[in-house]
Protein backbone atom coordinates (compact mmCIF):
# COMPACT_ATOMS: atom_id res chain seq x y z
CA UNK A 1 0.00 0.00 0.00
CA UNK A 2 1.04 3.25 -0.51
CA UNK A 3 1.77 4.27 3.37
CA UNK A 4 3.34 7.61 2.79
CA UNK A 5 0.12 8.92 0.98
CA UNK A 6 -2.05 7.21 3.63
CA UNK A 7 -0.23 9.52 6.21
CA UNK A 8 -0.87 12.68 4.47
CA UNK A 9 -4.25 11.88 4.41
CA UNK A 10 -4.83 11.10 8.04
CA UNK A 11 -1.96 13.58 9.44
CA UNK A 12 -0.91 15.76 7.60
CA UNK A 13 -4.28 17.32 5.69
CA UNK A 14 -5.93 18.00 8.76
CA UNK A 15 -2.89 20.24 10.38
CA UNK A 16 -3.41 21.86 6.73
CA UNK A 17 -7.20 22.31 7.76
CA UNK A 18 -5.98 23.96 10.85
CA UNK A 19 -3.45 26.40 9.21
CA UNK A 20 -6.01 27.22 6.77
CA UNK A 21 -8.85 27.93 9.30
CA UNK A 22 -9.63 31.50 7.82
CA UNK A 23 -9.82 30.87 4.46
CA UNK A 24 -12.16 28.11 5.16
CA UNK A 25 -16.19 28.18 6.14
CA UNK A 26 -17.34 24.66 7.84
CA UNK A 27 -21.35 24.64 7.57
CA UNK A 28 -22.62 21.79 10.17
CA UNK A 29 -25.58 20.15 8.93
CA UNK A 30 -28.70 17.97 8.40
CA UNK A 31 -29.88 15.73 5.78
CA UNK A 32 -34.15 14.75 5.97
CA UNK A 33 -33.83 11.39 4.56
CA UNK A 34 -37.67 11.71 4.07
CA UNK A 35 -37.67 15.31 2.71
CA UNK A 36 -34.61 15.19 0.69
CA UNK A 37 -33.57 18.70 2.63
CA UNK A 38 -30.92 20.01 3.98
CA UNK A 39 -30.88 22.24 7.15
CA UNK A 40 -27.96 24.20 8.28
CA UNK A 41 -27.14 23.75 12.28
CA UNK A 42 -23.63 26.14 12.36
CA UNK A 43 -21.47 27.92 10.26
CA UNK A 44 -18.36 29.49 10.81
CA UNK A 45 -15.51 30.99 9.41
CA UNK A 46 -13.01 28.28 10.60
CA UNK A 47 -12.62 24.72 10.60
CA UNK A 48 -14.37 22.30 12.49
CA UNK A 49 -15.00 18.18 11.15
CA UNK A 50 -17.10 14.80 11.79
CA UNK A 51 -20.09 15.49 14.03
CA UNK A 52 -22.24 12.43 15.85
CA UNK A 53 -25.30 12.38 16.78
CA UNK A 54 -26.22 12.25 20.63
CA UNK A 55 -28.43 8.75 21.80
CA UNK A 56 -30.99 10.72 23.33
CA UNK A 57 -31.06 13.29 19.71
CA UNK A 58 -30.32 16.38 21.81
CA UNK A 59 -26.83 17.66 20.57
CA UNK A 60 -24.03 17.13 18.52
CA UNK A 61 -20.48 16.37 18.95
CA UNK A 62 -17.64 17.72 16.58
CA UNK A 63 -14.04 18.22 16.79
CA UNK A 64 -11.88 21.48 16.27
CA UNK A 65 -8.60 22.77 16.52
CA UNK A 66 -8.02 19.41 18.60
CA UNK A 67 -10.69 20.17 21.19
CA UNK A 68 -14.27 18.24 21.45
CA UNK A 69 -17.32 20.35 21.10
CA UNK A 70 -21.37 20.15 22.07
CA UNK A 71 -23.80 21.68 20.02
CA UNK A 72 -27.21 21.76 21.36
CA UNK A 73 -29.42 21.14 18.71
CA UNK A 74 -32.34 23.26 20.27
CA UNK A 75 -30.05 26.58 20.79
CA UNK A 76 -27.44 25.56 18.05
CA UNK A 77 -24.73 26.48 20.27
CA UNK A 78 -21.33 25.24 20.78
CA UNK A 79 -19.99 24.62 24.01
CA UNK A 80 -16.38 22.85 24.82
CA UNK A 81 -16.55 18.97 26.48
CA UNK A 82 -13.90 18.41 29.26
CA UNK A 83 -10.91 16.27 27.67
CA UNK A 84 -8.51 16.97 30.14
CA UNK A 85 -5.43 16.54 28.94
CA UNK A 86 -6.53 15.00 25.62
CA UNK A 87 -6.29 18.66 23.93
CA UNK A 88 -4.91 17.07 20.08
CA UNK A 89 -8.39 15.44 18.63
CA UNK A 90 -9.22 14.46 15.83
CA UNK A 91 -11.47 13.67 14.23
CA UNK A 92 -12.42 9.76 14.80
CA UNK A 93 -14.45 10.03 17.86
CA UNK A 94 -18.00 8.57 18.99
CA UNK A 95 -20.94 7.96 21.66
CA UNK A 96 -21.37 4.53 23.03
CA UNK A 97 -24.87 2.75 22.20
CA UNK A 98 -25.96 3.62 25.85
CA UNK A 99 -25.13 7.40 25.53
CA UNK A 100 -22.92 7.22 28.10
CA UNK A 101 -19.37 7.22 27.11
CA UNK A 102 -17.34 9.02 24.47
CA UNK A 103 -14.59 7.40 22.52
CA UNK A 104 -11.93 9.99 21.37
CA UNK A 105 -8.45 9.36 19.46
CA UNK A 106 -5.98 12.12 20.91
CA UNK A 107 -2.40 12.72 18.98
CA UNK A 108 -0.45 11.50 22.23
CA UNK A 109 2.62 13.13 23.79
CA UNK A 110 3.71 12.05 26.71
CA UNK A 111 1.19 11.13 28.92
CA UNK A 112 1.98 7.62 30.88
CA UNK A 113 -0.08 4.61 30.24
CA UNK A 114 -0.29 1.67 33.32
CA UNK A 115 2.67 3.76 34.74
CA UNK A 116 4.99 3.05 31.34
CA UNK A 117 6.40 5.97 29.10
CA UNK A 118 4.65 5.57 25.72
CA UNK A 119 5.28 6.42 21.91
CA UNK A 120 3.88 9.61 20.27
CA UNK A 121 1.24 8.91 18.24
CA UNK A 122 -2.71 8.69 17.63
CA UNK A 123 -4.35 6.81 20.55
CA UNK A 124 -7.22 5.96 21.64
CA UNK A 125 -9.27 7.00 24.93
CA UNK A 126 -12.56 6.55 26.42
CA UNK A 127 -14.11 9.00 28.81
CA UNK A 128 -17.77 10.05 30.07
CA UNK A 129 -20.17 12.21 27.66
CA UNK A 130 -20.29 14.62 30.21
CA UNK A 131 -16.12 15.16 29.93
CA UNK A 132 -13.53 13.86 32.26
CA UNK A 133 -10.67 12.28 32.20
CA UNK A 134 -10.01 10.07 29.61
CA UNK A 135 -8.42 6.15 29.92
CA UNK A 136 -6.31 4.70 27.66
CA UNK A 137 -8.03 1.58 25.81
CA UNK A 138 -4.68 0.68 23.61
CA UNK A 139 -1.11 1.53 24.27
CA UNK A 140 -0.27 0.99 20.46
CA UNK A 141 -0.26 3.82 17.85
CA UNK A 142 -1.49 5.13 15.71
CA UNK A 143 -4.88 3.65 16.52
CA UNK A 144 -7.96 5.57 14.84
CA UNK A 145 -11.44 4.82 16.35
CA UNK A 146 -14.54 4.23 14.29
CA UNK A 147 -16.64 2.07 16.13
CA UNK A 148 -19.03 0.76 19.07
CA UNK A 149 -20.27 -2.89 19.54
CA UNK A 150 -24.04 -2.22 20.03
CA UNK A 151 -23.44 -4.07 23.74
CA UNK A 152 -20.67 -1.46 24.25
CA UNK A 153 -18.09 -4.33 25.33
CA UNK A 154 -15.51 -3.69 21.64
CA UNK A 155 -14.10 -0.95 20.02
CA UNK A 156 -13.21 -1.10 16.63
CA UNK A 157 -11.03 0.99 14.83
CA UNK A 158 -8.00 0.96 11.91
CA UNK A 159 -4.35 1.01 12.77
CA UNK A 160 -1.02 0.81 12.03
CA UNK A 161 1.12 -2.39 12.82
CA UNK A 162 4.03 -3.10 10.93
CA UNK A 163 3.58 -0.63 7.93
CA UNK A 164 0.01 -2.00 6.87
CA UNK A 165 -3.28 -0.49 8.20
CA UNK A 166 -5.67 -3.10 9.29
CA UNK A 167 -8.95 -3.27 11.08
CA UNK A 168 -8.48 -4.41 14.13
CA UNK A 169 -11.00 -4.56 17.31
CA UNK A 170 -10.16 -4.71 21.40
CA UNK A 171 -12.07 -5.14 24.86
CA UNK A 172 -13.08 -1.94 26.41
CA UNK A 173 -10.97 -2.63 29.37
CA UNK A 174 -8.25 -3.11 27.11
CA UNK A 175 -5.49 -6.36 26.48
CA UNK A 176 -4.70 -7.99 23.26
CA UNK A 177 -6.10 -6.45 20.27
CA UNK A 178 -7.91 -8.50 17.08
CA UNK A 179 -6.85 -8.23 13.87
CA UNK A 180 -9.63 -8.63 11.27
CA UNK A 181 -8.15 -7.70 8.03
CA UNK A 182 -5.14 -8.91 6.38
CA UNK A 183 -4.98 -7.91 2.44
CA UNK A 184 -2.44 -5.80 1.23
CA UNK A 185 -3.33 -2.29 1.39
CA UNK A 186 -5.42 0.48 3.67
CA UNK A 187 -8.16 -1.13 5.40
CA UNK A 188 -10.11 1.90 7.11
CA UNK A 189 -13.19 3.45 8.50
CA UNK A 190 -15.04 0.20 10.55
CA UNK A 191 -18.55 0.05 11.95
CA UNK A 192 -20.70 -2.03 13.70
CA UNK A 193 -24.27 -2.87 12.19
CA UNK A 194 -27.07 -2.38 15.20
CA UNK A 195 -27.24 -5.70 15.46
CA UNK A 196 -23.60 -6.52 16.14
CA UNK A 197 -22.75 -9.37 13.53
CA UNK A 198 -21.62 -7.64 11.12
CA UNK A 199 -18.45 -4.47 10.62
CA UNK A 200 -18.90 -2.31 7.53
CA UNK A 201 -16.02 -0.83 6.58
CA UNK A 202 -13.98 0.69 3.50
CA UNK A 203 -10.38 -0.68 1.39
CA UNK A 204 -8.33 -1.00 -1.41
CA UNK A 205 -8.33 -5.06 -1.33
CA UNK A 206 -9.77 -4.60 -4.96
CA UNK A 207 -7.46 -2.03 -6.10
CA UNK A 208 -9.89 1.28 -5.38
CA UNK A 209 -11.29 2.71 -2.35
CA UNK A 210 -14.54 0.74 -1.66
CA UNK A 211 -17.10 -0.65 0.73
CA UNK A 212 -16.83 -4.21 2.29
CA UNK A 213 -18.55 -5.84 5.10
CA UNK A 214 -17.14 -8.65 7.24
CA UNK A 215 -18.00 -10.75 10.42
CA UNK A 216 -17.36 -9.29 13.58
CA UNK A 217 -14.80 -12.55 13.37
CA UNK A 218 -13.39 -11.08 10.53
CA UNK A 219 -14.75 -13.69 8.21
CA UNK A 220 -17.46 -13.36 5.37
CA UNK A 221 -15.40 -10.46 3.76
CA UNK A 222 -17.74 -9.02 0.77
CA UNK A 223 -17.63 -6.16 -1.44
CA UNK A 224 -20.24 -3.83 -1.64
CA UNK A 225 -19.62 -1.15 -3.80
CA UNK A 226 -17.76 -1.08 -7.36
CA UNK A 227 -18.18 1.83 -9.26
CA UNK A 228 -16.19 4.81 -10.80
CA UNK A 229 -16.56 6.89 -7.33
CA UNK A 230 -13.66 6.44 -4.50
CA UNK A 231 -16.26 5.32 -1.88
CA UNK A 232 -14.85 5.85 1.96
CA UNK A 233 -16.82 5.36 5.79
CA UNK A 234 -20.10 3.55 5.26
CA UNK A 235 -22.35 4.11 8.23
CA UNK A 236 -25.40 1.87 9.15
CA UNK A 237 -28.71 3.63 10.01
CA UNK A 238 -30.29 2.38 13.41
CA UNK A 239 -32.70 -0.05 11.56
CA UNK A 240 -29.50 -1.51 9.87
CA UNK A 241 -31.53 -1.26 6.43
CA UNK A 242 -29.11 1.28 4.69
CA UNK A 243 -25.75 2.60 4.38
CA UNK A 244 -24.74 6.15 3.97
CA UNK A 245 -21.03 6.81 2.73
CA UNK A 246 -19.56 9.55 1.01
CA UNK A 247 -17.66 9.11 -2.46
CA UNK A 248 -15.13 11.50 -4.13
CA UNK A 249 -15.69 11.75 -7.73
CA UNK A 250 -12.45 11.48 -8.67
CA UNK A 251 -10.59 8.46 -7.61
CA UNK A 252 -8.01 9.26 -4.80
CA UNK A 253 -5.96 5.91 -3.81
CA UNK A 254 -5.63 5.22 -0.75
CA UNK A 255 -6.16 9.18 0.36
CA UNK A 256 -9.57 11.28 1.64
CA UNK A 257 -8.24 14.44 0.77
CA UNK A 258 -10.40 17.90 2.14
CA UNK A 259 -11.76 20.29 -0.30
CA UNK A 260 -12.89 18.17 -2.76
CA UNK A 261 -15.51 17.48 -4.78
CA UNK A 262 -17.60 14.62 -3.01
CA UNK A 263 -21.54 13.65 -2.92
CA UNK A 264 -23.48 12.00 -0.04
CA UNK A 265 -25.26 8.48 -1.12
CA UNK A 266 -27.15 6.11 0.25
CA UNK A 267 -27.17 2.54 -0.25
CA UNK A 268 -30.13 0.25 0.68
CA UNK A 269 -28.85 -2.92 1.42
CA UNK A 270 -31.64 -4.89 0.94
CA UNK A 271 -30.98 -4.66 -2.79
CA UNK A 272 -27.39 -2.97 -3.23
CA UNK A 273 -28.80 -0.25 -5.30
CA UNK A 274 -27.26 3.59 -4.42
CA UNK A 275 -28.64 6.97 -4.12
CA UNK A 276 -27.20 10.14 -4.44
CA UNK A 277 -28.10 12.66 -1.83
CA UNK A 278 -26.28 15.35 -2.16
CA UNK A 279 -23.29 16.89 -3.83
CA UNK A 280 -20.42 19.54 -2.47
CA UNK A 281 -17.32 20.60 -1.44
CA UNK A 282 -15.89 18.33 1.71
CA UNK A 283 -14.01 14.75 2.09
CA UNK A 284 -11.78 14.72 5.27
CA UNK A 285 -13.99 15.80 8.08
CA UNK A 286 -17.22 15.37 6.29
CA UNK A 287 -19.10 12.22 7.92
CA UNK A 288 -15.58 10.47 8.76
CA UNK A 289 -17.86 8.77 12.05
CA UNK A 290 -21.17 7.41 12.91
CA UNK A 291 -23.81 10.65 12.52
CA UNK A 292 -26.96 8.95 12.57
CA UNK A 293 -29.89 10.63 14.26
CA UNK A 294 -32.10 8.31 16.86
CA UNK A 295 -34.84 8.19 14.66
CA UNK A 296 -33.07 7.14 11.57
CA UNK A 297 -34.60 10.03 9.42
CA UNK A 298 -31.56 12.27 9.91
CA UNK A 299 -27.58 12.42 9.60
CA UNK A 300 -25.16 15.22 10.55
CA UNK A 301 -22.37 15.83 8.05
CA UNK A 302 -19.93 18.92 7.54
CA UNK A 303 -19.57 21.13 4.16
CA UNK A 304 -16.82 23.46 3.19
CA UNK A 305 -15.97 26.62 1.12
CA UNK A 306 -13.19 28.11 0.75
CA UNK A 307 -13.67 32.14 1.51
CA UNK A 308 -12.23 34.76 -0.93
CA UNK A 309 -10.64 37.52 0.68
Amino acid sequence: MNQKLYLLAVLILPLMAFAQQKDVRSTLEIYNIDTDEREIVLSEEAHFEAPNWSRDGSFLVLNQKGKLYKVDLKTNVKTLINTDFADRCNNDHGISFDGKWLAISHQAESEPVNGESIKKGSRIYVLPIEGGIPKAVTPKVPSYWHGWSPDGKRLAYCAERNGEYDVYTISIDGGEETRLTTEEGLDDGPEYSPDGKTIFYNSMASGKMEIWQMDVDGSNKKQLTNDAYSNWFAHPSPDGEYLVLISYHQDQGSAHPAMKDVSLRLMNLSDGSIKTLCSFTGGQGTINVPSWAPDGNHFAFVSYEYIKK
